[in-house]
């Protein structure tokens, strides 16, 4: 569990970073990006950015290309806007969320497909024996043990 500090620095790390891919980084390998998560080492010397992109895998890699070129200029911004003694370090990740949950999207699909198919196949199918196979005691005929 992170200090309340060292979340609030993560939060303004996010909002420096996205402000400043949206305004003033203008280089043309950066695709449509959205910062989703800053995540902050507990002594604040070293800040993970987690992204996503839209696009193909070549904006992908573009956008890892333009994102690397500018860490510098952004963490002297994030420096300068944080006004802390040891600005944190830049490292951006690529967010791997909206990947995993395609392919849980993939898999819940499959399984409505299982689940159609196996209820076509039971709709008209009947009981190989008796349709209540369990003896219940008002039904049963005891003999009297006289």
């Amino acid at each position: 569990m992170s200090s309340p500090r060292v979340r609030k620095v993560a939060d303004r790390i996010k909002v420096v970073v996205a402000e400043m891919l949206e305004r003033r980084i203008k280089d043309p390998r950066l695709g449509f990006v959205t910062v989703t998560e800053v995540r902050v080492s507990g002594d604040t010397q070293h800040a993970t950015v987690f992204y996503t992109v839209l696009g193909e895998p070549e904006d992908i890699d573009g956008t890892a290309a333009a994102l690397a070129s500018a860490t510098g200029l952004l963490r002297s911004e994030v420096g300068r806007q944080l006004g802390m003694r040891h600005t944190p370090t830049l490292e951006f990740v690529l967010d791997a969320v909206p990947e995993n949950a395609r392919h849980i999207e993939d898999l819940l699909d499959r399984a409505r497909e299982s689940d159609a198919e196996v209820a076509r196949r039971a709709a008209g199918a009947t009981y190989a024996g008796e349709s209540d196979p369990y003896r219940r005691r008002d039904e049963e005929s005891d003999p009297d043990p006289s």
